[in-house]
């Protein structure tokens, strides 16, 4: 079947989605991105404030228009998957973002959104492109217009009810859907994300220097930590802005398998983080996200902890 300017339901396709650990999914029509966006975003570049991920200043016109990505498309189909453990690390010890506790969420989002995928073009026939957080799109926005949630002030997406702690994964499809609204407000704008910030990341107006964040510290960046940083009890990403949100007050674990830590990652203490070598790190986070920080990284951030005693519980 080919694709059709007639709508697709969205309530359909809502029931082609269960079973998948979806906790909210929308649509959204494929246009280009607001200029406002576009030049807020331009502005962020053009400051610094992306530090050293210097794939974020590529691919403009992309991000622009998702189109691009697939020519053809004409509607954005968001999921969003929750990843909030039901058991956590001690807290004496090296702290994980939530997110990097089970497998990794490229993985896990990229084979559901294939199997929906897969469903869609069955029923309804069109091309689609799965997207999980590699292509050049901005995801929260498109979260918004799919009437997911609202964007907070530490540029978190925030499901009302549900809070932030979810993956967001993308399929465009040439096929055309009825399209959802977005839900509109705003998180209430407390601040609490602000103070609780450990490096100072987070301004009033919204916007985030991720060239201060701990997670872009202790993830991203290469090299030695610059001068004066102070990861506190953190190894692999931050998640106070987020334990901070009232939002989050809620959070539900995960019914997600995939996500659940396991016994040996819970029982990590510091002495063992400072002491993998390279077979055991392949072994503990082969299918993990901390790869992303490569051996050398973690060793790094390990070391930059001077004891359990010395952590900063936040």
């Amino acid at each position: 079947m080919n694709s059709s300017p007639s709508p697709c339901h969205s309530g359909v396709l809502r029931g082609l989605a269960s079973g998948l650990g979806i906790s909210a999914i929308g649509t959204a029509r494929i246009e280009p991105v607001e200029d406002a966006v576009v030049d807020s975003y331009r502005r962020w570049i053009g400051i610094g404030h992306h530090g050293d991920m210097s794939y974020l200043d590529r691919y403009h016109d992309i991000r622009h228009n998702p189109e691009l990505l697939l020519p053809g498309a004409r509607t954005i189909i968001v999921a969003a998957f929750n990843y909030y453990p039901s058991r956590i690390q001690r807290a004496d010890a090296p702290q994980f973002a939530y997110y990097a506790y089970g497998r990794d969420y490229h993985e896990v989002v990229r084979d559901r959104l294939r199997r929906l995928s897969a469903e869609i073009e069955s029923r309804w026939g069109g091309e689609s492109r799965v997207c999980v957080d590699t292509a050049p799109l901005f995801e929260r926005y498109w979260a918004v217009k799919a009437g997911i949630g609202i964007i907070g002030l530490n540029s978190q997406l925030i499901i009302p009810g549900k809070g932030s702690y979810f993956f967001l994964g993308e399929i465009l499809t040439t096929l055309t859907f009825d399209h959802d609204s977005p839900i509109g407000g705003d998180c209430g704008r407390c601040g609490r994300c602000i103070s609780r910030c450990p490096a100072g990341a987070i301004s009033s107006d919204g916007s985030v220097n991720a060239s201060k964040c701990l997670s872009y510290l202790t993830i991203e960046y290469r090299g030695d930590l610059p001068e004066g940083s102070n990861l506190g009890n953190h190894v692999y990403g931050c998640d106070e802005c987020q334990k901070a949100c009232p939002h989050n007050r809620n959070a539900k674990p995960t019914d997600i398998d995939e996500f659940t830590p396991s016994d040996e990652f819970l029982q990590l203490d510091i002495e063992t983080l400072r002491n993998l070598d390279r077979d055991r790190f392949n072994a503990l986070f082969r299918h993990s996200a901390v790869k992303r920080a490569k051996l050398e990284g973690l060793l790094r951030n390990a070391r930059s902890l001077s004891s359990a005693d010395d952590f900063v519980t936040l």
